[in-house]
């Protein structure tokens, strides 16, 4: 159950961008007689399909313009040479022949056209409008839950008087290790996010362009509903564009830098513990060997010599000077362990006090400015559709 999931393909409220499909209040999308409209994705795809037939029929009418062009000059010094009949008679048919599959090419394009304007202004605009209401709704429950989220980070700063110097357990270090793994995909799906919308909007923004505003002696005739979806498409675009989402990416970024620290530390800590543990089983060996020398020979026996050097060999000596070394060593460690136990407490917390608030303010911060961008979008949408509305109205 990750809790940073930003995967809506899994609901089963959700059918392509912009429908709800299961929500029988969304009468936007949604008919008055309860039918389903297509989807915003299927609208898409036919679009697409529709402007790849009509880039082929394009395609094949510069074809027979080109060739009418040849054949139309070709009978043309047939006639100004004044050649066999036959021969003019047939050039001459060529040519009417390429101007009634011109006439018939020139339909096709048309009635393309009128497909793709009839859906673009049908189904997509209404689409993205109900797209950018959306949009508006989601970001604005987001900004809620971020500043609640914020709110209860901020109270982190209470646990100062609560000083702790347990050590890092297993589950501490699976868990922060789970953290890590659930701020680099936020991260991830973050950025993902947003470039998937630039991307997006940009798209659509440059092929309305291209086809509301062809450039040529005859431009195609623009209609106020194709006005509207332009309008509503560059006013999105620009909104996108100004989100201040470079601030929310480092601020998780950030805390994903302060929780990589933090597993980084707890490792030096296992590390250093291990040490100290190894460092007390060597002295538990030594002192048992200790032990053993103090029962055969006594506790302070010495050889029959008193002689110095004698007395240097003493093999009860010897081994507890050895184990006296083995125990500063293993105090020692303890207490690079006890230092590193510390270090992490203070770490964990201190980070988690800097990082959370700072990552939840930029998140909170920006889904607040996406809200009211998407919120002037959309009532620019609306008073644009009451605006046409009256006009029709209007004698």
């Amino acid at each position: 159950m990750s809790p940073f999931s930003w995967s809506f393909g899994g609901s089963s409220r959700w059918n392509g961008i912009g429908r709800f499909c299961d929500d029988p209040m969304n009468k936007s999308i949604n008919g008055a007689n309860g039918a389903k409209a297509a989807s915003h994705c299927s609208t898409v795809e036919r679009l697409y399909a529709w402007e790849k037939k009509l880039y082929l029929e394009v395609k094949h009418a510069e074809a027979l313009k080109l060739e009418h062009e040849k054949k139309g000059g070709h009978a043309r010094k047939l006639e100004m040479k004044r050649a066999d009949y036959v021969k003019t008679e047939k050039a001459k048919k060529e040519v009417e022949k390429l101007e009634s599959q011109m006439m018939v090419a020139a339909q096709a394009i048309e009635t393309t056209s009128a497909e793709i304007i009839k859906l673009r202004e049908s189904e997509l605009y209404p689409q993205l409008v109900d797209l950018v209401k959306g949009l508006m709704y989601m970001w604005r429950s987001m900004y809620e839950c971020h500043h609640v989220q914020t709110h209860i980070v901020q109270q982190l700063k209470y646990l100062n008087t609560v000083p702790s110097t347990y050590p890092t357990s297993e589950l501490h270090r699976q868990s922060t290790l789970q953290l890590e793994l659930e701020l680099e995909q936020w991260h991830l799906s973050f950025c993902n996010l947003v470039k998937s919308h630039r991307d997006y909007i940009q798209s659509l923004t440059g092929w309305l362009r291209l086809s509301l505003f062809q450039l040529g002696n005859n431009p195609v005739p623009k209609t106020s509903q194709d006005n509207a979806v332009y309008s509503l498409c560059e006013e999105w675009h620009l909104a996108v564009n100004n989100a201040p989402d470079k601030v929310a990416s480092e601020g998780i970024n950030s805390l994903l830098t302060v929780i990589h620290a933090i597993v980084v530390q707890q490792s030096e800590e296992i590390k250093q513990k291990k040490k100290s543990e190894m460092a007390f089983k060597e002295l538990d060996k030594k002192s048992s060997e200790l032990r053993s020398l103090e029962s055969k020979y006594g506790p302070y026996s010495l050889p029959d010599s008193s002689s110095s050097s004698t007395r240097s060999k003493n093999p009860v000596t010897e081994k507890r000077a050895k184990v006296d070394a083995i125990r500063a060593k293993a105090e020692d460690e303890k207490a690079k362990y006890d230092k590193a136990v510390s270090v992490t407490r203070a770490m964990t917390l201190n980070n988690l006090q800097m990082g959370l608030p700072h990552v939840f303010q930029a998140v909170t911060g920006f889904a607040n400015v996406w809200t009211h961008a998407f919120e002037s979008v959309y009532n620019q949408a609306k008073n644009t559709d009451q605006v046409h509305e009256m006009k029709r109205i209007l004698p």
